[in-house]
């Protein structure tokens, strides 16, 4: 009776097993049919796709096709950051943002000393994305605890201190005509707003100037608008061109007729944004800043100033929101800024190397490491994907994310995913590069981890788009 039992169960294993493989090799079939029809087709007579699909259950390999070539991430990087992090940092892992003051306050409310808040590379530091770290709610916390200690003149400076970052930084590798836009914004120990300024244009006739109708650049840049009314239906095609600590930020391009949209450009200096917004709302609660307002920049280039930390005592410590929360809107937005933040972070703690490209390096060597992935699948050099000399393979971001869905933090990982043309998965583009990797669980209930990146392709971005959703159809 037991050996009749032994090969019953024998036989439902082999029965189950052979059906298992008849699936996959259906599930290859149709994939390896679909990606041949995408990569025939006129779009990408001069490009190249590559194409990695493994099966989530059992971390097999599906299909691949160019797996192991590099070619430009776009945004797909995202993904590869957000995951080292939480691996390495720990999904509650927090920037810490202190405000001290120097000196003494005296029987009148004035303190003879320096107010001081020094950053640690807080990305979210003012953001409307976090109701308890947006910049008022910031504001008032410092506001409240300086009126706390009874001070109500400061005659000393107010002080940004970003050294630790050694100022705004902006990656190496990025391109001019990304620099001065929202997209484009410098790292620094002291974020602020997400690094951003907003204005927006009255149009006119096409061809004709458009003019600035409001914005809330600070007084100490100067903006030179060259921007002409676009075309109805021409969109946004305004650019900003400043970099790190320029007093003229430039605006060219077009901005379309029927457009109603707010341009977004990067700040040159976020830490003297920051201390000019608090300065500002000290005075406005009649706090008087009877000094300058300054950073660490600029400070510790003149010798006329020093001990300007001396003696030091804390006020206040604001922490950032949870890596998780920062991951979630990182990938949901595509916020380049925090990219850059979270790569430093990386850097920092795993090897008191903050510098971006060392980072870079560093992420590779810990896949290397961790996956056995050659380091040459994974070539970068920001945390972003911004950089247009980035080089990844399909087959590395395929990996990685496949090694995600066992870690604990994963499901909240996956909420922050976008869902795109049905799917979970997170998208990049940039200049002739597309790419998609994610998530999908087909009809039949097999799970399936992904990804696809195409390079320079022909002809528009949506069609090219539609042409690889039809792609990745076949998944469902």
């Amino acid at each position: 009776m037991r050996r009749f039992f032994s090969c019953l169960c024998l036989s439902a294993l082999l029965v189950v097993g052979g059906i298992e493989t008849t699936f996959a090799q259906e599930a290859k079939t149709k994939i390896q049919n679909a990606y041949q029809q995408f990569k025939n087709g006129p779009s990408l007579t001069n490009g190249v796709a590559a194409l990695t699909v493994i099966n989530s259950k059992t971390g097999q390999i599906v299909f691949e096709e160019n797996s192991k070539i590099g070619l430009p991430t776009a945004s797909t990087l995202k993904v590869m950051t957000s995951i080292t992090a939480l691996d390495l940092l720990g999904p509650d892992y927090t920037f810490p943002t202190h405000l001290y003051y120097t000196g003494a306050v005296d029987s009148i409310g004035t303190l003879n000393g320096n107010l001081i808040i020094e950053g640690f590379g807080d990305p979210t530091l003012g953001s409307e994305r976090y109701p308890t770290h947006n910049a008022e709610t910031v504001l008032n916390k410092w506001k409240a605890a300086i009126k706390a200690l009874g001070i109500k003149q400061i005659n000393g400076l107010v002080i940004a201190d970003d050294k630790f970052y050694k100022g705004n930084q902006v990656p190496g590798t990025w391109m001019w005509t990304d620099m001065g836009n929202y997209y484009g914004a410098g790292v620094s120990a002291l974020n602020w707003k997400e690094n951003a300024y907003d204005v927006d244009f009255s149009v006119s006739r096409p061809g004709a100037a458009a003019s600035i109708k409001s914005h809330n650049i600070p007084p100490f840049y100067q903006v030179i608008n060259e921007v002409t009314t676009g075309a109805n239906g021409s969109g946004d095609n305004v650019y900003g061109y400043s970099a790190p600590y320029s007093k003229l930020i430039y605006l060219r391009g077009t901005y379309g007729a029927d457009l109603k949209k707010t341009i977004e450009l990067s700040t040159p200096d976020p830490a003297l944004s920051l201390v000019y917004d608090l300065s500002k709302a000290l005075t406005a609660d009649s706090i008087v800043v009877a000094d300058s307002m300054i950073t660490t920049a600029t400070l510790l280039k003149n010798a006329g100033i020093s001990n300007w930390d001396a003696n030091k005592q804390k006020i206040l410590t604001i922490q950032s929101p949870k890596l998780i929360e920062i991951v979630h809107w990182f990938n949901q937005k595509s916020i380049n800024l925090y990219g850059e933040a979270i790569l430093k972070a990386i850097g920092g703690i795993s090897a008191n190397k903050y510098e971006t490209e060392d980072a870079a390096t560093l992420v590779a060597k810990y896949w290397e490491n961790k996956l056995k992935l050659p380091v040459g699948e994974i070539k970068t050099y920001d945390g972003s994907g911004l950089s247009p000399q980035n080089r990844v393979t399909s087959n590395a971001l395929a990996r990685v994310m496949q090694y995600a869905q066992g870690r604990p933090w994963f499901a909240d990982f996956k909420k922050g995913l976008p869902t795109i043309n049905g799917m979970t998965m997170k998208s990049g583009t940039i200049g002739g590069t597309l790419g998609y990797t994610g998530y999908q669980t087909a009809a039949d209930g097999t799970s399936y981890t992904f990804s696809l990146l195409i390079n320079n392709y022909h002809g528009g971005v949506g069609r090219m788009r539609q042409q690889m959703f039809k792609l990745l159809d076949v998944l469902k």
